[in-house]
């Protein structure tokens, strides 16, 4: 079946994915670009651009992508590529997964840097993840059909769930080989973890092997750094409401006890 059957256009819809220097869309920087325009009569189109972020490449995100600083060395930057990048799309509509917070933001911020021009208002803006996840839940009655191949009965009573929670488990421990069966390894592997961040709020990040603040007035500047030149900004933290594992972080860096990447994080 042809594309122009599968997917009914009136306009070419160009899909866009981005490899940036970190995972902040209003601050970071693009390193390549990707777009595949699919037109109404189903051709395709294609653009990709390397593009020379003009600072450093973080080593936690070339770990990701693989894009290191000496592969754009040579690129332009993206300010040379900005009225391109605009007339290429065109007046297409946009798609991508996760382009609502990430791509089409970073884009945008990018673009505003330039003082180009470019209006989302009238484009349709497809996103392939949030449908991924209206289709394909995530929740515990899914993991039920999943993993033990019926439906969960009873669902949201506590008891129900708590039983289906525990049978979601053991099938679990079967299926994967690689699951130690005890419960250290078990807590060790369900640990919510992104390597690029210090701690599991997300409030510090790692730049160059570097802890360093991803909010408020500080970001992207590294925390020995702020912690020597504005104390107060640290003591203001420890007194406020912020994440207790922010605050364990920050008192110990007061003490001159800075994070460092644990083996892998820094490779």
């Amino acid at each position: 079946m042809s594309l122009a059957r599968v997917l009914h256009l009136t306009r070419p819809l160009v899909v866009i994915d981005t490899e940036t220097t970190g995972a902040r869309p209003l601050t970071d920087r693009i390193v390549e670009i990707a777009m595949v325009k699919l037109h109404p009569d189903g051709r395709r189109e294609r653009y990709v651009r390397r593009v020379n972020p003009e600072t450093r490449i973080p080593i936690e995100a070339t770990a990701i992508h693989g894009i290191t600083n000496a592969d754009v060395e040579g690129c332009p930057p993206f300010r040379r590529l900005a009225d391109e990048i605009v007339a290429w799309i065109g007046p297409a509509d946009l798609c991508g997964f996760n382009i609502h917070s990430f791509d089409l933001r970073i884009l945008q911020s990018e673009l505003s840097r330039c003082g180009v021009a470019f209006a989302v208002n009238e484009r349709r803006i497809v996103d392939v993840q949030v449908l991924f996840h209206r289709f394909e839940p995530r929740d515990l009655a899914a993991a039920v059909r999943f993993y033990l191949e019926k439906e969960h009965r009873g669902a949201h009573g506590a008891e129900a769930d708590a039983e289906a929670t525990l049978d979601v488990l053991l099938a679990q421990i079967r299926r994967y080989g690689e699951l130690e069966p005890t419960v250290p390894a078990l807590a060790a592997a369900s640990q919510r973890r992104d390597d690029r961040y210090v701690d599991p709020d997300r409030k510090l990040e790692w730049r160059d092997g570097v802890a360093c603040f991803s909010f408020g007035k500080h970001v992207g500047r590294a925390l020995q750094d702020v912690v020597e030149s504005d104390p107060d900004y640290i003591d203001w933290i420890l007194n406020k409401d912020f994440p207790d594992a922010l605050k364990e972080i920050l008192a110990a860096a007061r003490n001159g006890n800075y994070p460092r990447p644990v083996a892998g994080e820094d490779a």
